[in-house]
């Protein structure tokens, strides 16, 4: 199973994320985590991705063979994230054949109607959750 965790700024979505995903133990799980930048980046490889990789580039190869692509819901928004998600970075997310699991997160003048806003911990216990129906 090979998992993307994608995120911008400082990559705190995607290191909480990628370190949840470590302490369960999937067996045959790769992990490969892309940060719009180098600071994203280098905290999700601290946080124990099995690869890491900057940029558009590397979001539009590995969108292609995903089977999950996990992270905050902008990685769908052409421009969102402060302006790191580039239309083709959102495009090749939005058209991957990967299962996305996006957390609803209401910031960068996104907002999901509807959805509660949550803390970070409880998303991320519900994508954990979502994640282990996929993997059954």
């Amino acid at each position: 199973m090979k998992i993307l965790v994608i995120d911008a700024q400082g990559g705190g979505i995607g290191k909480q994320l990628i370190t949840a995903i470590k302490k369960k133990n999937y067996q045959n799980v790769t992990i490969t985590a892309i940060g719009t930048n180098s600071v994203a980046t280098g905290n999700m490889l601290k946080a124990g991705a099995d690869i890491a990789v900057t940029g558009e580039n590397p979001v539009i190869v590995n969108s292609r063979n995903a089977d999950v692509i996990i992270g905050p819901i902008g990685i769908v928004i052409a421009d969102a994230l402060y302006g790191e998600i580039t239309p083709i970075m959102a495009q090749s997310v939005a058209q991957s054949p990967a299962v996305r699991l996006l957390l609803p997160v209401n910031k960068c003048d996104n907002i999901i109607i509807g959805v509660d806003d949550l803390s970070m911990s409880h998303l991320i216990e519900m994508t954990l959750d979502e994640l282990d129906r996929l993997l059954a």
